[in-house]
């Protein structure tokens, strides 16, 4: 069985490519790293239970998971993983930061697929 500690830096690796692709304007690439990135860090934080205990481990993976599904154009999935990592107990820092992609969510997804810059 993977571990967090097999998951999350080959996610992390995905992640990488994708900005790469991203700064190189080779837009379709980077979204589907993006999402395979997002498949391996939401495997990582559902391998850890809701308790004080899994913390701030199990927010952050969250939070990381929620920021890569942003990046894939995954917007309500993105606000689902936000919602589970605030479900938790995340430390004030973390939260602050799972608000302010929330934000940026809701920036996104009142636009109309079709308007949104790449």
């Amino acid at each position: 069985m993977l571990t967090v500690d097999d998951l999350h830096p080959k996610a992390m690796d995905l992640a990488e490519a994708g900005f790469l692709a991203q700064k190189k304007s080779q837009l379709e690439d980077a979204k589907m790293l993006f999402q395979k990135a997002l498949e391996l860090e939401k495997q990582a934080a559902l391998l850890l239970s809701k308790d004080e205990n899994a913390e701030p481990t199990r927010s952050i993976l969250y939070r990381s998971a929620a920021a890569l599904a942003y990046h894939g154009e995954l917007y309500d999935l993105a606000d689902e993983l936000i919602l589970e990592a605030l479900s938790g107990y995340p430390p004030p820092e973390i939260k602050q930061e799972l608000k302010a992609l929330s934000e940026s969510i809701i920036g996104k997804s009142q636009v109309p697929t079709s308007l949104q810059s790449n």
